[in-house]
Formats: structure tokens, sequence, C-alpha cells
């Protein structure tokens, strides 16, 4: 699933987003760090977490939560809640 799927795409206008990402799951592999370098950081022991834990709709930090090889990455809309990624089924 794309980003800019529907009629506005992530980066719409005033849209947050709450980026959390899962310590026991993560296995550092940096995915997110090269997809949204200015989103998530590794700490010393190489896991993952969002440079800030509220962030402004972004293509890339949905990019990184799509990439990342374990799913260790979620991605809520900060106002109402709702899972953005991973979608809810």
């Amino acid at each position: 699933m794309s980003g800019t799927d529907g009629p506005a795409g992530p980066e719409e206008a005033g849209t947050r987003w709450r980026v959390e990402v899962d310590r026991g799951v993560c296995i550092g592999s940096g995915m997110c760090v090269a997809t949204a370098p200015g989103g998530f950081e590794l700490d010393a022991a190489r896991q993952s977490h969002p440079v800030r834990p509220e962030c402004a709709a972004s293509d890339d930090v949905l990019a990184a939560a799509e990439g990342c090889p374990v799913e260790a990455i979620s991605v809520t809309d900060a106002r109402t809640g709702e899972a953005v990624f991973p979608p809810e089924e």
C-alpha cells in the first residue's frame, strides 16, 4: 500500500502521526534510518527509535514503516488514534 493512495497523501497539511518502534521486535537493520533519516535513529544497542514520537505526516516515515523487515514500526494518527500502518484488518 502506498502512502499516496486516496484523495490526500500522508503529507496533508496539519496531519500529525504518533510513531512507535517495538524494541522487542526491532532487529536493528537500519532500514528505517536509511529510508527516513530525519525520522529514526539507532541507539548504542542498534535499536531503532523515532527521533520524535510525534511528527508531521511524511511519505518517508510511512515508507520506513512499510519497509521494516520485521514490522516493528507502527504509525497512528495522533489526533484520532486511527492506525496508519500497519493497517487494521
